[in-house]
């Protein structure tokens, strides 16, 4: 038998009797504390709690009993024989309770532009009852630990816990409170709060028991006080409000590995849905309640409307990646280091305590130089460096696949805005106004391009020159719906 392929997890605390908790404190307040925050022991061991959890949602091989016949084994959403531990029970019932409080804390009634102020009213209520709750559901041997300080461990989760619903004050939400969430997991799995165990029960457990019912209950938020984005690239970025499922959901379809296996990086469990299935709303209707991606793209579709090439250009680009769902899985990796964790404007709310430290990380190299964190906001002095932190296993690789062809688009990018693609993607052009349409030449070539919007098809237009005879050239200006047509 092959031994087991150690794999880098979450470290137990290990002065449990005289670890000193304290009150999580802000750190990031410019843009380039942003470059200490990439070399603390906060982000080591975000990202090795990140790639601890993502490795345990690969399917695994099962060998028959006389080993000449090989099997997977999955694991989906609501999925009845995922072993939940104790803790992970406890943790699920203080979700359910803050989503009953939904109920009673109902939106204020009328149209509104930006989101409802109910929401703060929810926010209060849930603050007040956090210390009780936190003391009915922690797991007992968090609740026993030692305090020789007067913080206790209960303040310093609270911390990461309230701050995993979203802002009151600008009531948004975005990836950056999912990443306190996921501190929050973080912190009791550092305390002995989760089981550990070898084949990663405990993570899909944590993954599919915890964090998939705790998106449940952020999307409901949403939609009942319609919060806005916070942090987001709006049609640029990956998604307004989340990032993991996609991290998550993409490991699911990815292929079947044996615990000796090193994580993949190209191909697809047998029979998974297609990565361009997500424009198909009758496949996302079915896969959205077996697989954590695309219940995400199934909630875009609840809350956005119109064409999905349009709305969700970057998800439009990545489902044309054609090497599986691994690969899928790799460069999702890659972005949430370069635009979640090394963006100002999503981890700058992060708060740093006793056991997600802002402390350097002895043993982080430097990190390369990298456009995700240059042009940083600064109120005092400007960035020089630019750079981000990836596991050196993750660097270098090659992803494949290509943007959109150029289309109609909502609206071109500020001519200060750098174009954030998937990172397996060509690097992208930005447009200016007069170049948003191919050119007759590009139009040529349009039918080579692998991720066209669908039913493209670049018309003739009229043009002084022709007087008013339709003409190969530039598209006619966009008019808003109710515009009457000229001359009319």
């Amino acid at each position: 038998m092959s031994p087991t392929m150690e794999i880098p997890k979450l470290s137990l605390l290990n002065d449990k009797h005289d670890h000193t908790f304290v009150v999580p404190i802000k750190r990031i307040n410019e843009g380039h504390d942003v470059q200490r925050f990439l070399v603390s022991k906060a982000h080591h061991d975000t990202m090795v709690f990140v790639l601890q959890l993502n490795r345990a949602m690969f399917p695994r091989q099962l060998s028959g009993s006389d080993d000449s016949e090989v099997r997977w084994r999955t694991w989906e959403i609501n999925s009845q024989t995922l072993p939940l531990s104790h803790a992970v029970r406890q943790l699920q019932g203080l979700l359910d309770h803050l989503n009953a409080t939904i109920d009673v804390v109902p939106p204020d009634p009328g149209p509104r532009r930006f989101g409802n102020v109910a929401f703060r009213r929810w926010y209060e209520v849930v603050e007040a009852r956090l210390p009780s709750l936190l003391q009915d559901f922690l797991p007992e041997q968090i609740l026993s630990f030692s305090q020789p300080s007067n913080v206790s461990v209960q303040a310093e989760l609270q911390s990461y816990l309230l701050g995993a619903f979203g802002s009151a004050q600008r009531l948004d939400y975005g990836t950056g409170h999912e990443l306190a969430f996921l501190a929050f997991l973080g912190c009791i799995w550092k305390l002995g709060g989760f089981e550990v165990s070898s084949g990663g029960d405990e993570e899909r457990a944590i993954v599919l028991g915890l964090i998939e019912p705790y998106l449940q209950l952020i999307r409901r938020l949403i939609k009942t006080y319609t919060l806005e984005p916070a942090g987001s690239h709006g049609v640029w970025g990956l998604d307004d409000h989340s990032f993991l499922p996609y991290l998550f959901g993409s490991a699911q379809y990815g292929p079947a590995i044996s615990e000796t296996d090193e994580t993949p990086v190209e191909g697809s469990l047998v029979n998974a849905a297609d990565p361009a299935d997500v424009t198909k709303r009758a496949i996302v209707e079915r896969e959205r309640g077996r697989n954590m991606y695309f219940s995400a793209i199934g909630f875009i579709y609840d809350v956005k409307k119109g064409p999905f090439w349009e709305h969700s250009p970057m998800l439009y680009d990545i489902s044309g990646v054609r090497s599986g769902w691994a690969k899928i899985n790799k460069g999702m990796i890659k972005m949430y280091v370069a635009e979640v964790l090394a963006k100002f404007p999503v981890v700058q709310h992060f708060y740093f305590g006793s056991l997600f430290s802002w402390d350097e990380d002895p043993n982080a190299a430097p990190p390369p130089p990298s456009v995700h964190t240059s042009n940083q906001p600064s109120t005092s002095q400007p960035t020089n460096a630019a750079s981000n932190t990836i596991p050196s296993r993750l660097r270098n690789v090659a992803h494949e696949g290509q943007r959109p062809a150029n289309g109609p688009v909502s609206a071109p990018p500020p001519k200060s805005f750098v174009g954030t693609a998937a990172p397996w993607a060509k690097q992208p052009r930005v447009q200016s106004p007069t170049t948003a349409f191919p050119s007759q030449t590009d139009q040529r070539n349009i039918s080579q391009t692998p991720r066209l919007p669908p039913n493209f098809n670049p018309r003739p237009v009229a043009t002084a020159q022709s007087g008013g005879e339709a003409a190969t050239g530039m598209p006619p200006p966009t008019r808003a719906p109710w515009a009457k047509p000229p001359g009319s």
